[in-house]
């Protein structure tokens, strides 16, 4: 089986416009999720999918696979349709975020592993909330899963609510998890998902993973114990470099 890796890269970000060329010690942001995602041992080919020059540019700059793709596209999974569909030699796309620097290449790894289940068409990957802090975060979507592993439900509230406990005790009462925005697609599944029309619950949680579930599509998770740091305003970037550069 043979796995893409597409990293979108809007430049027209709302919260943070150019972020994937902001410098982070030295090197812009998409060059250090470019390299960090070289080091996946299950990838055969990495692309990024951009609607900017400046993006295209930069990629090149460091001898990085880039594609212009659409700037009408409304989500990273429409421009990874349009990547695949000059690329018909692999079965997998993962679909990585163009703002987490620092991502781990064995969360890619993982995730791929879930198609070793010839029944999987989309995957993604989960993590075990740890703390109170995160689990009544409406930032940070949680996730639902049945006994195969398989995502029943997304959402920005606390998910299950735990009748008659005190929420002081929720995390001690219940594994919770939080979802992961990494995701990989069967190439035939990827091209149909970009023909759904945005369904109800999508619209209601802002989720676009619930545009698949509600048109009966099974989202097989894996999960992961490692953490992702995405940098969506300026504020994470100031995060990220305090973390990892003790700036």
């Amino acid at each position: 089986m043979k796995f893409l890796g597409v990293i979108p890269a809007r430049y027209a970000s709302s919260r943070f416009p150019g972020k994937p060329l902001v410098d982070i010690e030295g090197q812009t942001m998409i060059r250090r999720v470019y390299e960090q995602v070289k080091k996946s041992q299950k990838l055969h080919e990495i692309i990024v999918a951009t609607d900017d020059k400046r993006i295209e540019e930069e990629v090149l700059s460091f001898g990085g696979n880039v594609v212009m793709t659409s700037e009408t596209h409304q989500s990273g999974t429409d421009r990874c349709a349009e990547v695949i569909a000059h690329h018909r030699e692999y079965d997998v796309v993962i679909n990585i975020q163009g703002d987490e620097p620092f991502i781990n290449p064995d969360q890619i790894d993982l995730l791929a592993t879930c198609f070793e289940n010839p029944d999987t068409k989309i995957a993604t990957l989960v993590k075990e909330i740890q703390s109170a802090e995160e689990l009544f975060n409406l930032n940070i979507p949680k996730v639902v899963r049945n006994t195969s592993g398989e995502a029943i439900y997304f959402s920005r509230q606390t998910i299950p609510f735990l009748r008659g406990v005190d929420q002081a005790q929720w995390i001690e009462k219940q594994r919770f998890y939080k979802h992961i925005g990494i995701y990989a697609y069967k190439v035939d599944t990827l091209k149909a998902l970009t023909k759904l029309p945005v369904s109800i619950l999508e619209t209601a949680e802002a989720l676009e993973q619930l545009r698949w579930i509600e048109n009966g599509y099974a989202i097989q998770t894996a999960v992961t114990t490692h953490e992702t740091v995405a940098v969506d305003t300026e504020e994470d970037l100031k995060k990220i470099l305090k973390l990892f550069f003790n700036k």
